[in-house]
């Protein structure tokens, strides 16, 4: 098993991060993400763990390029399980069997922690991170087809090797979005993925991300990733019953929003009521749409994978040269 911490500005909580991970871990990637406090060098200083190695990306790449990062040496390396932490001492090291043990006994292919699973814990997260949460946790479900999991920006995961050898990482987005698309991507694998309760924990640590700033393109590309997944889940790889299903609730509630609002337009300049057949025509159209509508979604909730993919793919080459550092160096 190895661990991924990505390093950017957290120089003052990164080395009791790793002095907390147990002996489990064979490897620890530290990946100095182009950090302007040189976390890279710090740790090469002042670590005495045997264990870590550091990478490093020549600009900033977000958290997505730093774990993708490490993803490529722990896979190239020949390790199974590959776990990604923070170094800023929100995540606590000593719950990585619990996301272990779930992809070591082939139960789930990827799994990814879950702060809202305890309502008592709850009220230890900021609440403008609560409200955050949980709108973008609906988007998510939507967008990645994974409806049963939440809390979707938690960056406390972990994954098989040969899931995420098959990953585009040239496509995946490598800041703030990273969590959500990763999720989408998984989906189109039909990995299988499963959330682990966790405690929020906030310290004095600080968060480089803000709800405000990130709300209009998570909105964006939550309805890209649904649109991309939809039309190669539903079109290209299959063609289920519920293609039709969606086919017919986008016509008829399309017909019935336009036919009816145009009608309505039309009586109101004129003055005149609208006929009592043009409106009952509309309200079927509408009611039809949404009935086939919801039998779509009804489908698309249950069509969330569930058989593990890992033991079913074999690993792939390995390819990278050696050029990182380790502590002892």
């Amino acid at each position: 098993m190895a661990v991924i911490i990505p390093c950017y500005r957290v120089k003052r909580h990164v080395l009791q991060v790793i002095g907390a991970i147990g002996s489990e871990v064979s490897r620890i990637y530290c990946v100095d993400d182009g950090c302007p406090e040189g976390s890279g060098d710090y740790i090469l200083e002042h670590n005495v763990d045997p264990r870590v190695q550091v990478l490093r990306n020549a600009q900033n790449q977000g958290v997505g390029g730093a774990v993708m990062t490490g993803y490529r040496a722990a896979i190239d390396d020949g390790y199974q399980v590959l776990v990604k932490i923070d170094g800023d001492g929100q995540m606590d090291p000593a719950l990585l069997p619990e996301f272990v043990n779930p992809i070591a006994l082939a139960q789930a292919d990827y799994t990814k922690g879950n702060r809202f699973w305890e309502l008592t814990q709850i009220k230890r997260m900021p609440m403008i991170r609560r409200l955050g949460n949980l709108g973008l946790s609906f988007m998510a479900k939507a967008s990645s087809g994974y409806w049963d999991i939440f809390d979707p920006t938690n960056g406390y995961t972990a994954i098989h090797a040969n899931v995420a050898a098959r990953l585009p990482f040239d496509s995946i987005s490598k800041r703030y979005f990273f969590e959500t698309d990763i999720l989408f991507r998984l989906n189109t694998l039909r990995a299988v993925v499963k959330d682990i309760p966790m405690d929020a924990h906030y310290a004095d640590e600080t968060s480089n991300l803000k709800i405000s700033n990130i709300v209009g393109e998570f909105a964006f590309k939550h309805a890209r990733n649904l649109f991309k997944r939809i039309g190669y889940s539903y079109f290209l790889r299959d063609l289920p019953v519920a293609s039709i299903e969606l086919l017919a609730a986008i016509v008829l509630l399309s017909f019935g929003v336009v036919f009816g609002s145009y009608h309505w337009l039309q009586s109101g300049a004129a003055g005149v009521a609208t006929p009592v057949g043009t409106i009952m025509l509309s309200i079927v159209a509408i009611t039809t749409g949404l009935q086939f509508m919801l039998a779509f979604v009804g489908y698309d909730i249950g069509n969330t994978p569930r058989t593990p993919l890992h033991p079913l793919i074999r690993p792939r080459p390995t390819r990278r040269p050696k050029q990182e550092q380790t502590a002892s160096d």
